[in-house]
């Protein structure tokens, strides 16, 4: 018998007719029984083709999945035996199998049922190498044919022979009858991603130079002669002082070649400052910005770290100069300094001036000739004497205040003794202050701060113009919480401030007023003295005579003479229809040159006896030219 297989290694088995037809008899394949009619109808041998075709698509199916993988056909199907056909064969159409059939059923004689078995059997074969899978348990059908069956050898179809296939051709049977098998299907060929790699590439090519476009300086832009175009702004800050650090200097002449680099010089420029400008100016999308000017970079160099590195380098040229003093003179009570004296080293900033140079020119080895130069101290002499000033400063002003009222001061020596002066960094002086010191005189504050109230008191026209003060209003106050007070102070000192503020509670005074004004009644020969619209005094008084009286009218006294000789003879001995009386006392004017004053040459007041005065007892006198100020109205009226 000849067994239906499928080839081995093959892939996926195709959906088409694949029963093998024998010439004579036709064996069911589902119910293994044979047919009983003699003559085999087209429509049944349709049905045996049919399902053996099923089982053939159903066994493919089933490894499909397994050997889904599996591309290509290893050499090692040409030692398939004979009786397989090239896979090519399989490709014969579902048209050529029913007319292969059909041809059998023409040709065939009536089947003996004793003849006719049915068999169904699993095939397997041995895997041809390790890219071939076989296909297991595939069930064939075979077909026996009567033995006195004609049989024919249907050949095998070759691709090139598709056209030319023989629609007569006998579909045999044999023993001798070639074996179909289903041809693998042809790989599916694998997608390309070329297109996506080149897209996501170009992608990532275009964000990367957006992101740089927005990042990175412009091309050929340089700071100090260092390039610092196409770089990000801390790479370039880096880069800028990097160029500064590594710059060598060559100290010849003198200093005996020895080498010092802008690091050892503590040297500094401000790169990040001056790469933030750039990138400003020339950020790398504005293409109109390319190219620019190279910008200076200003170098700066510490001078003590300079001095200390140079002087190591070359210690002959170095001699040290002397520091200005301060000290504290009792015989003047003030602070006095004596001045610097300088040194001798190399100049630091002529040294700096040649760095400069050859950063801006991007040189990074220049040679600068080393010669003694003075060397100024580091405390130079205008320090100390301006620390003297501010010393003495303080000692002048040193106290406790209240206000503006400098309430206790302090001793300039007192002050003196509570400070402490010591040099500081870089060429200054440092103040300390003795807080405990300070302590002893804050102990005394409150007696010399304390006081009570004293009420104003003063003297005013009518219209309640001040004419003069009768007594000064003093606030009283009282002394607050002098807890801290000496700590607070010494620190105010050290700073420089001498005037410690008083915490103070102020009483304000009050102010009395006293209104004050003279009347003199001419008929009544007598003058009232008024205070507040009140008469507290009146005097009898002898005013000027019919030939020389005293002018009536509203006046102010406006002068006060002690003591004076009156009368033109006194001053003219010429004088004609003169008098002249000498030493007249407690002479108060209110209009021109009359006034209220003293008479000592007669006794007869309340009648008129002047020369246009208004004469006076004297110690009648004496009251108004102390109790009526300059300013005080006087009303005269007959």
């Amino acid at each position: 018998m000849t067994d239906l297989a499928t080839k081995s290694g093959a892939e996926d088995a195709q959906s088409d007719d694949a029963a093998l037809i024998d010439d004579a008899a036709i064996t069911d394949a589902e119910t293994g029984e044979v047919d009983d009619s003699a003559d085999v109808d087209e429509t049944e041998l349709d049905d045996s083709a049919d399902v053996d075709e099923a089982e053939l698509v159903d066994s493919a199916d089933v490894d499909e999945a397994e050997l889904g993988d599996s591309a290509d056909l290893d050499e090692a199907d040409a030692e398939v035996d004979d009786a397989e056909v090239d896979e090519a064969d399989a490709e014969v159409d579902d048209a050529e199998a029913d007319e292969a059939a059909a041809e059998v059923e023409a040709d065939a004689d009536p089947v003996d049922e004793t003849e006719t078995e049915t068999e169904t059997e699993p095939v397997t074969t041995e895997p041809a190498d390790d890219a071939t899978r076989v296909l297991d348990a595939v069930d064939t059908t075979e077909v026996v044919p009567a033995p006195d069956a004609p049989t024919e050898v249907v050949s095998p179809v070759t691709p090139a022979d598709d056209d030319a296939i023989d629609a007569d051709a006998p579909v045999g049977g044999g023993p001798d009858s070639p074996v179909y098998a289903w041809a693998p299907n042809e790989p599916a060929p694998k997608k390309s991603r070329k297109a996506l790699w080149i897209g996501l590439a170009a992608g990532v090519a275009v964000i990367a130079l957006a992101v740089a476009s927005v990042t990175l300086i412009a091309p050929g832009t340089s700071i100090a002669g260092v390039p610092v175009g196409l770089l990000p702004t801390a790479a370039a800050t880096d880069a800028v002082n990097q160029r500064l650090a590594d710059t060598t200097i060559v100290l010849t002449g003198e200093g005996g070649d020895a080498e010092v680099t802008g690091a050892d010089l503590g040297a500094s420029v401000d790169a990040s400052g001056l790469v933030a400008d750039a990138f400003a100016a020339n950020p790398l999308w504005n293409v109109t910005a390319w190219f620019p000017a190279s910008v200076d970079a200003p170098v700066r160099i510490d001078h003590e770290t300079a001095s200390s590195v140079l002087r190591a380098a070359a210690p002959e040229l170095y001699s040290d100069p002397v520091d200005a003093t301060l000290a504290f003179d009792a015989t003047s009570v003030s602070y006095v300094t004596t001045p610097a004296e300088p040194g001798t080293g190399i100049d630091v900033d002529a040294l700096r001036a040649t760095l400069q140079d050859a950063f801006k020119a991007g040189e990074t080895r220049v040679e600068f000739d080393a010669v003694s130069a003075p060397v100024q101290a580091s405390t130079p002499t205008y320090v100390a004497d301006a620390t003297a000033d501010r010393l003495n400063g303080i000692l002048t002003t040193a106290g406790f205040y209240v206000g503006s009222e400098r309430t206790v001061p302090v001793a300039r020596e007192v002050a003196a003794s509570w400070l402490t002066v010591t040099p500081g960094e870089r060429g200054t002086f440092d103040i300390s202050v003795d807080s405990a010191a300070i302590e002893e005189v804050v102990a005394t504050l409150p007696a010399a701060v304390n006081r009570d109230v004293v009420n104003a008191k003063v003297i005013t026209d009518s219209g309640g113009g001040v004419l003069t003060e009768l007594a000064v209003g003093v606030p009283g106050r009282e002394l607050g919480d002098t807890v801290g007070i000496a700590d607070e102070y010494a620190a105010q000192l050290a700073a420089g401030n001498a005037k410690y503020e008083l915490p103070v509670t102020e009483t304000e005074f009050a102010t009395t007023a006293l209104e004050r004004r003279i009347e003199v009644d001419l008929s009544a020969q007598t003058t009232y003295l008024f205070e507040n619209d009140q008469v507290i005094a009146s005097y009898a008084i002898s005013s000027g005579l019919p030939g020389t009286p005293t002018q009536t009218g509203s006046f102010r006294i406006f002068a006060h003479v002690s003591m004076q000789d009156m009368g033109e003879l006194c001053y003219n001995p010429e004088a004609q229809n003169s008098y002249c009386t000498e030493n007249v006392p407690w002479v108060t004017y209110f209009n021109g040159d009359q006034g209220f004053h003293g008479t000592y040459w007669h006794n007869n007041f309340g009648n008129r006896m002047s020369h246009g005065c208004v004469n006076m007892p004297i110690d009648v006198a004496k009251f108004v030219y102390d109790w009526a100020p300059t300013g005080t109205e006087v009303n005269v009226y007959a």
